[in-house]
């Protein structure tokens, strides 16, 4: 008896092995002719399998270089594993110290292409808790304290393409280039970004990225209603989140220090 695949199993294959390639080369992405040739795929194919799968956002195309990555889609495909994600596992108690001490809503936020994704959320024991922003939520870097956060390391030229790509996006928000560009700079020169009734009236949020490498790829937030958040108090839970965060560092370089080896 012929043994022949189910109606469709061929195509749904091919998008999974187009998925699994982009997911190894997810840092620098890949060029239709990268993918065409490394899973031997017709260009023609290759490039209506990837047209669908960036209709339902599991790809993205950098428009700059022609290159493809993993998109939010196939991000939030994980969503239901990130409470056991090492960085969610890693930083849960540090996010709990920061929202028993604070009283409000701390959040950890990863770099997603142009998207700041979030992670986990943790309340503390205030009333109101923040839920503008849910796990598994994204908006683009630079509209909310993390992504704020996470956009102060990247260079102005990077931040301009980001917003001119999803220029929508920050218009929504009354978020022009000049606003955002001045806002990174103050996240700069002190320290934490600052978000005051931006994404929801009333509501309000500091940020701090987390050194975990060369570049920033994290972050960590605290958000609570706008009255809570005057300025005297940003700066009391920025230094909070920095030693809070120092923390992190030191546990990073604790083993390097040491000399210890496996």
């Amino acid at each position: 008896m012929e043994n022949r695949k189910p109606l469709g199993t061929q195509s749904l294959q091919r998008g999974l092995s187009i998925l699994h390639l982009l997911g190894t080369h997810h840092a620098e992405g890949l060029r239709l002719t990268d993918i065409s040739r490394k899973l031997g795929l017709e260009a023609s194919t290759a490039h209506r399998l990837l047209a669908c799968l960036i209709s339902e956002h599991f790809v993205e195309r950098n428009p700059s270089n022609k290159r493809f990555h993993l998109g939010i889609g196939s991000m939030q495909l994980a969503l239901g594993a990130t409470e056991r994600l090492p960085l969610t596992e890693r930083l849960r108690p540090i996010m709990q110290k920061i929202a028993r001490i604070s009283g409000d809503t701390v959040f950890l936020v990863a770099r997603q292409g142009d998207f700041a994704l979030c992670l986990h959320r943790e309340h503390g024991d205030f009333p109101v808790h923040i839920t503008t922003t849910l796990p598994g939520g994204s908006r683009p870097l630079g509209i909310g304290a993390g992504g704020s956060a996470i956009m102060s390391g990247m260079p102005t030229d990077e931040v301009i393409s980001i917003y001119q790509r999803n220029v929508a996006a920050y218009q929504a928000v009354g978020l022009d280039l000049d606003t955002l560009l001045a806002a990174l700079e103050d996240t700069r020169v002190h320290g934490f970004s600052q978000t005051v009734d931006v994404i929801t009236q009333g509501i309000s949020a500091i940020g701090m990225p987390i050194p975990l490498g060369s570049r920033p790829l994290a972050a960590l937030s605290i958000g609570s209603i706008s009255s809570r958040m005057q300025p005297e108090r940003r700066r009391e839970l920025g230094a909070l989140l920095a030693e809070c965060i120092a923390e992190i560092s030191m546990e990073t370089a604790q083993p390097k220090a040491a000399g210890t080896s496996r």
